[in-house]
């Protein structure tokens, strides 16, 4: 329920702050007088995009304040959802700076206009002439017989599980286009795999077959370098292990002769073992070398295979051949866990799918069984709204597809006439008769589920007196429950209401403004009688007014 709403620097509204309370209150004022400038300020809160055109001021910042009474909403989830404060007096506020930028707030938290909007339609739901179009949309249509028939636990567990069921669909989707991918590359992958498996790779391969591809092309050289160096550690007359020999022989006798002598002794003995272990690995090497022809080709060939698999997979190391190596087994191991979850993904949708139509099912069956009734109560409160012969029929079929709402397609047709053919309401429904429906249908869904506050923007345009008093009475009945404002023009309308607000401008400093005031009793009858008669009050005009309050 809306308690407060302050409005500061608004198109022709400076500040404004006034106050309302349950049941029905009716707004009234004089063409261009402001009525839309509120709704439009109204709007801001309720998420309503905006820019500093808005600003009556454009030096000063705009500002629309609203007070709720939400604790009949169920609000505390949504509220803890988007990690907002919930307080049952919520307040929301928009700010409109001079710079074009706009701000939002709930409870003086800041939030984002996708955050306010869907709150905002959950607390005021204003009905314009353009929201009367709403009658000739399905998903509006459904959602009245919903309503009626009580639909609304099937079709929360619907939704839901029709979200599981997108979501599972989108999965195996993506699953599948997975798996024909890998069938492309499959041949292909098992190929350079098997091709890399053959090389037996192994950390540093490279370097041991580069390596001894150089020693089997250099081991003429080698053999003659390790001969020579043989012949210079073993010659008898001058080789390094005879002199040395004869060095050790020396450094004996000194040693003899004093102590100090005893570390040149054992220096020259940790030489001659050393140059000893020399000569032996040089001999040992020089055995070992052979020029094997066949076997560099052999290894030639290794190296050979080993550069083009690194130029094909664009690496340069063995590491990076063992990597991709292990990146294809991966990809090859896929195949069998792709077919899994494939199974998988595909019993859980068919399980989906079944539980899917049941309640669609279950849908159904309620939707045909609330028809006759729901057509019965729109043809009640159109005979009340003069539409004596209004006659409806609910189009009902069941289609194929799961649609958000479920496998049913919905037609509201409509005859105004006895004997008149049904057709679709925006085919044959007059304004006039499209107000009527849509504040029938409002009232209707008023007794069925919780409806936010009604705000009825001129529903009686194009109406006569008679009627717009009965659509009146329609109001008041449906305030008994909710609070509803109307905004009309029709003192009929205006005087079943439990409060009456004036929108109107004035001139001050050679600007206009506009305002609103709550109307005394006198003033009320006051106004009544402008809006029977015009501002030459008479007598009668203002009887006549008395008359319609009483």
């Amino acid at each position: 329920m809306l308690l407060n709403l302050a409005i500061r620097n608004y198109a022709l509204i400076e500040d404004l702050k006034v106050s309302f309370k349950e049941g029905l209150t009716a707004i009234t004022g004089e063409t261009g007088a402001g009525k839309s400038i509120l709704l439009g300020g109204l709007s801001l809160v309720l998420g309503k995009r905006a820019d500093r055109s808005s600003l009556r001021d454009q030096e000063v910042r705009c500002v629309i304040e609203a007070t709720f009474d939400i604790n009949k909403y169920n609000l505390e989830s949504y509220f803890a959802l988007h990690d907002l404060e919930y307080d049952p007096i919520t307040i929301i506020r928009r700010e409109i700076h001079p710079t074009g930028k706009s701000r939002a707030f709930i409870n003086d938290s800041p939030v984002t206009l996708e955050v306010l909007t869907p709150l905002g339609k959950r607390l005021i739901d204003i009905h314009s002439q353009h929201q009367t179009l709403q009658l000739t949309e399905q998903d509006f249509q459904l959602k009245v017989l919903d309503a009626f028939a009580g639909n609304k636990e099937i079709l929360e567990a619907y939704q839901l599980k029709l979200s599981q069921f997108k979501k599972n669909q989108k999965d195996l989707e993506m699953l599948l286009s997975s798996q024909r991918q890998f069938y492309k590359e499959h041949d292909y992958n098992s190929f350079l795999l098997n091709e890399l498996r053959e090389f037996e790779l192994e950390e540093g391969l490279q370097e041991r077959l580069e390596d001894e591809y150089n020693q089997l092309t250099n081991a003429e050289n080698i053999i003659e370098f390790l001969s020579k160096g043989n012949q210079l550690l073993t010659d008898d007359q001058i080789g390094i292990v005879s002199l040395l020999q004869e060095l050790n022989v020396v450094s004996s006798k000194l040693m003899g002769l004093g102590k100090k002598f005893e570390i040149l002794k054992d220096r020259v003995s940790s030489v001659q073992i050393e140059v000893n272990d020399i000569s032996e690995e040089m001999q040992s090497l020089q055995d070992e070398v052979v020029a094997d022809p066949i076997k560099l080709e052999e290894v030639n060939q290794s190296l050979r295979q080993l550069y083009d698999l690194q130029r094909k997979h664009d690496t340069s190391s063995i590491e990076g051949l063992i990597e991709i190596k292990k990146e294809l087994e991966v990809k090859l191991d896929t195949s069998e866990h792709l077919d899994s979850e494939i199974n998988r993904l595909e019993l859980n949708l068919k399980n989906l799918e079944d539980e899917l139509t049941l309640l669609a099912t279950k849908l159904t069956k309620q939707r045909r069984k609330a028809i006759p009734e729901l057509k019965s109560k729109l043809e009640e409160f159109l005979n009340v709204l003069s539409l004596p012969n209004a006659s409806f029929s609910l189009d009902l079929k069941t289609i194929e597809e799961f649609h958000k709402t479920g496998k049913d397609d919905l037609q509201f047709l409509f005859a105004a006439n006895k004997g008149s053919e049904y057709l679709p309401i925006k085919k044959v429904a007059s304004g006039g008769e499209l107000s009527r429906i849509m504040l029938t249908i409002k009232a209707i869904l008023a007794s069925y589920s919780q409806l936010p506050t009604l705000i009825f923007d001129e529903i009686d345009s194009g109406v006569s007196g008679e009627i717009s008093n009965k659509m009146g009475d329609i109001m008041l009945q449906m305030s008994q429950h909710m609070q509803v404002f109307t905004i009309t023009h029709l003192p009929q309308v205006a005087s079943k209401g439990d409060r009456h607000f004036k929108v109107f401008k004035t001139d001050e400093e050679n600007r206009t403004k506009t305002q609103m005031k709550e109307l005394s009793a006198d003033e009320r009858i006051v106004e009544l009688a402008e809006m029977l008669g015009g501002k030459d009050l008479s007598d009668s005009a203002l009887a006549h007014a008395r008359q319609l309050l009483n």
